[in-house]
């Protein structure tokens, strides 16, 4: 997460710290509750849009239809309003990572935790349908994974009621995320449940496959292949997908509501089914979805990601056959008033037969034997009891599931987890860099070490780092092999979603060297080079690159290598008059080769003894570079030496 530079406090409560993300209406910040203390997500409404009616109510219904959902696989939301023409809602903060970043690059995840992460998602979807709404944008980057792995469905920013029709796009487009649109949705025609169903299908095929079934250059165009396409089979891209899954996958995918499993219950039971071991549902069916005209598609997804207002599509659809009308139309208007006076009985009798509903209590902090009283006057039954190494003092509650403030019925079981106390014997941490975020998380939490474990985000790559990659771990603190106890804290730190990447020095690698180390530090090697002479490095090798060794970069940005094309030329230098050994440090310096040879004493004046009279090359010109350049130096003159006779002589004679 991004530092803000502008901390500002909504409605003089919400305290705005870091930046998580922006998305297709909204941005999403981390903030601090300043009347509980306690860390929050706070989204808020874009200010262009904040002027426009149609989106804030749009935004006031996510946040009504949301709070309204009170499910462990819901993300909770707590508040909204309008704060200086900024309208924003306050929800749960989810410690964890977004399906989408899981999925990112095309990555897969295996059949039995992607059947996993599903049916929890799939129990959202029923809860939220049972309650008359339907989500309408189920998508990976609305799938929150928490640290502990639990699932949390998030931003019901375009929810609707069932029983409401207006639409938050205007006339002749409709809202949501193309690449996961259900066929009905496409066309803008009335959805129910079933359309999160399919929207649920394409994710679960792109956890397996590493890529949606319909891909296109634009939203237009995947649209139109979710209402006339023909879905191929995820196993066309991964051949180990269990077929008992690709059978769910398939039927979920179907292009007419009628032939989708009914119910996300449905789809959850058969999800559970197949992470049991047992025979699935989806596999005894038909769904005849299989065609010779599968499409395929190479080009990587672009277009389609963002939840934006799409042109509706046209049908019909390849596999759904519309139906005639009949003449018996008084005999159906009949049959509808009979199937409505049931269906109003059948919900009076459940009503007046289901148990009252009761808000789970506070048990944290609590004895056991003061957690099972209150749980008992409330009418909840007490299901499962763990134990384990805290620092909470032994014997009390550390945490409870479900937690506090979910609606229950009567007689539900909830389950305690106690504590332990510390553990008085010390243990060694242990190294989990390099290991996946949730790997990571995992170990550390297991026995022996039970550790409660935090995740920090980094902006950039620490120096020295080559395995880079978003969801690995970069670093820990305290480091491994540190001393500690059970209960402890650690934080562990990944790569934040808009963490840049420095650009490493690659001065004398190759190329093949260099586009290595560009990949191992999250950066591509851009498709041409350019060419300039050196006197240092040799032909063939990298001079510097574009950007600059050092800079900070995007994750995934081409980097410009320049390849020496041999010695660059430099310039004689003048050393007329100097000594000789001043004249070869000159050169030297210069980079040229020197040899030195005597002058002719007959052209030495006595002046000019030891001194340079004359250079090989022509002074000013340009040579290549460790070019060989010969001096002349006076030993001696033979015009001095007579006059030093003569001198002599003089001086003796008087």
């Amino acid at each position: 997460m991004e530092p803000v530079d502008d901390a500002r406090l909504y409605s003089g409560r919400y305290q705005v710290t870091h930046l998580i993300a922006r998305g297709g209406m909204a941005i999403v910040y981390r903030a601090q509750d300043t009347l509980l203390n306690r860390p929050v997500a706070l989204k808020t409404l874009y200010p262009e849009l904040s002027a426009d009616p149609l989106f804030v109510e749009g935004f006031r219904r996510e946040a009504q239809a949301a709070a309204n959902l009170s499910h462990p696989n819901i993300v909770p939301v707590f508040d909204w309003g309008e704060d200086d023409g900024t309208y924003f809602i306050v929800m749960e903060l989810v410690d964890g990572t977004s399906l989408a970043d899981m999925l990112r690059g095309g990555r897969t995840l295996t059949a039995s935790h992607s059947a996993n992460l599903m049916a929890q998602v799939a129990a959202a979807l029923g809860y939220a349908h049972r309650n008359g709404v339907v989500h309408r944008d189920v998508k990976p980057g609305n799938i929150l994974i928490a640290s502990d792995g639990q699932v949390k469905v998030t931003d019901f920013g375009i929810a609707q009621a069932m029983s409401v029709e207006d639409q938050l796009a205007e006339e002749g487009s409709v809202m949501g995320t193309a690449t996961y649109f259900s066929p009905e949705q496409a066309e803008g025609a009335p959805v129910d449940g079933r359309s999160d169903i399919y929207s649920l299908g394409v994710v679960l095929y792109e956890m397996l496959a590493g890529r949606p079934p319909f891909i296109g250059d634009s939203p237009v165009e995947v649209s139109s292949q979710h209402v006339h396409g023909t879905v191929p089979p995820p196993s066309d891209f991964n051949k180990s997908i269990p077929p008992d899954l690709q059978a769910i996958v398939m039927e979920a995918l179907a292009k007419s509501p009628e032939q989708r499993y009914q119910s996300a219950e449905d789809l959850r039971s058969d999800l559970v089914r197949f992470s049991e071991g047992q025979p699935v549902r989806a596999a005894q069916r038909d769904v005849a979805f299989f065609g010779q005209d599968a499409t395929r598609a190479v080009s990587k997804v672009a277009p389609g990601e963002r939840t934006q207002a799409v042109p509706m599509m046209t049908g019909p659809r390849s596999d759904v056959h519309r139906q005639r009308k009949s003449g018996s139309a008084g005999v159906i208007v009949v049959v509808v008033i009979l199937l409505l006076v049931v269906g109003g009985l059948a919900y009076f009798l459940s009503q007046k037969s289901s148990p009252p509903a009761v808000v789970m209590p506070n048990l944290v902090g609590k004895t056991y034997d003061g957690a099972l009283k209150k749980l008992l006057s409330d009418g909840i039954h007490l299901g499962l009891t763990k134990s384990t190494h805290s620092k909470v003092a032994v014997g009390l509650v550390i945490s409870t599931d479900p937690k506090t403030g979910i609606t229950l019925k009567k007689g539900q079981t909830v389950n305690l987890l106690l504590s332990l106390g510390v553990q008085a014997a010390p243990i060694t941490i242990p190294s989990v860099v390099n290991l996946t975020l949730s790997a990571a998380t995992s170990e550390l939490r297991a026995p022996p070490y039970l550790l409660t474990v935090h995740t920090g985000y980094l902006q950039t790559v620490p120096p020295g780092v080559t395995n880079a990659n978003p969801n690995i771990v970069l670093s820990q603190t305290p480091a491994a092999r540190t001393k500690g106890h059970t209960g402890d804290n650690i934080t562990i730190y990944v790569l934040a979603q808009n963490a840049q990447f420095s650009v490493p020095n690659l001065a004398n690698d190759s190329i093949g060297q260099a586009g290595q180390v560009l990949g191992q530090s999250g950066l591509t090697l851009g498709p041409t080079q350019t060419k300039a002479c050196s006197n240092t490095v040799p032909i063939g090798m990298v001079v510097s690159t574009n950007p600059a060794a050092g800079t900070l970069v995007n994750l995934g940005e081409q980097v410009t290598l320049t390849i020496a094309t041999g010695y660059c030329k430099v310039q004689v230098p003048s050393v007329f008059g100097e000594s000789q050994s001043q004249a070869t440090h000159i050169l030297d310096v210069a980079h040229f080769v020197v040899s030195v040879s005597a002058a002719d004493p007959s052209t030495c004046s006595p002046s000019q003894v030891h001194t340079v009279t004359n250079e090989s090359l022509t002074i000013g010109s340009r040579v290549p570079y460790n070019s060989s350049i010969t001096i002349s130096v006076c030993e001696a003159s033979t015009e001095s030496t007579t006059t030093t006779t003569i001198a002599a002589t003089t001086t003796t004679t008087t």
